[in-house]
């Protein structure tokens, strides 16, 4: 066990308030009451266990004090999760099979080559959203809210997959919780494909809590630079209706995939959406530019109109999102995809507490 402080970023952003016409989500899974920690904490005391690990593993993951862990396949990285980037847990870096990055370095290395240094807030893998309460939580400018990391566990299982399990508190600028979240991360690795399975249990702790209708949210990944469609390099966005790039955007699809080169190879990522999840079949905030993000709250920004509806979780109710990303190494194969999406489908998604 370790224990470390971490500081509590106290200038963040208040999103623009709207009308609302209000749905309500009531769902009865419970979390246990060492979950709830104190709201308005200005620090945390972060606990985490020590990775199991077996010997016989193709896997491994490593405990990095202060900050998060590392997951090995083999002697390679297949990924970091960092405890606080930018306010909130990331996933950083992401390896594909053959090792390439696929996902951005910036910000939180140097921009080098073709990367872009826009969009800060757009880092590796993350969740949020960008009206929550009226608060911003998808940006990270003064005033904007953060997603604090309280605990944490790492483990290989007997089938030879990484989980790791991390309680967190959604705060407001003002340090007062509005949420609480558990999010599961399954990491299992093959010769070309690399599957992280994503997993998150959100928890209206403090009073009810309204996702607005924005489509800044929500599951999302910035991709590699060379990736992206805009590199005119081969980058191709591809949803279940094959609908292409720029017309993928803000569609309704169980999976969205983004293939193309990195370090003059064709890779590909392709998220696929569970049913079980709140909103399937999501609508998708996916970008020619390499945003990559799944957003099951937002709806006007994508069809038009000026109406704006929330979705209300009551107080002490839950919604569970669930996605799988694959991380192949190969050109983009759309019967391959859609085979993913069914074993996906059939399967069923671990308890969350």
């Amino acid at each position: 066990m370790f224990k470390t402080k971490i500081s509590f970023f106290t200038a963040r952003c208040i999103a623009s308030r709207v009308p609302v016409w209000g749905a309500l989500i009531a769902v009865t899974t419970a979390l246990p009451a060492s979950f709830l920690s104190p709201a308005t904490a200005q620090t945390v005391a972060t606990e985490s266990q020590d990775a199991k690990t077996r010997s016989d593993s193709t896997l491994r993951v490593e405990k990095v004090d202060g900050q998060g862990w590392d997951v090995f396949a083999g002697k390679k990285l297949f990924a970091g999760y960092l405890i606080d980037s930018g306010g909130k847990p990331i996933v950083y870096p992401v390896h594909g099979p053959g090792g390439h990055a696929m996902t951005r370095n910036f910000p939180m290395k140097k921009s080098y080559g073709m990367e872009r240094g826009d969009h800060d807030h757009h880092r590796s893998m993350w969740l949020s959203h960008g009206d929550v309460n009226g608060i911003d939580f998808w940006a990270d400018d003064d005033g904007c809210g953060t997603v604090v990391h309280r605990s944490g566990t790492a483990e290989i299982t007997d089938d030879d997959t990484a989980v790791l399990v991390t309680q967190n508190d959604w705060l407001g600028p003002d340090g007062k919780r509005l949420l609480s979240d558990t999010r599961r991360f399954e990491f299992s690795v093959g010769a070309k494909r690399h599957i992280i399975d994503c997993d998150f249990l959100l928890k209206a702790t403090d009073g009810d809590v309204k996702f607005g209708d924005t489509k800044e949210g929500s599951f999302g990944m910035r991709l590699a630079a060379s990736l992206k469609v805009d590199a005119k390099k081969g980058g191709l966005i591809t949803n279940a209706d094959r609908q292409t790039n720029k017309d993928a955007w803000g569609k309704e699809s169980p999976w969205v995939d983004y293939s193309g080169p990195v370090d003059d190879e064709m890779v590909g990522v392709t998220i696929h959406n569970h049913p079980s999840s709140f909103g399937f079949p999501t609508r998708w905030h996916v970008r020619t530019y390499g945003l990559f993000a799944a957003n099951p709250f937002g709806r006007s920004d994508f069809i038009g109109g000026k109406k704006r509806r929330a979705i209300t979780l009551l107080e002490g109710k839950t919604i569970r999102l669930n996605y799988r990303v694959v991380i192949y190494q190969d050109t983009f194969d759309l019967e391959v995809a859609r085979s993913d999406s069914q074993a996906y489908h059939t399967a069923g998604r671990p308890p969350l507490k």
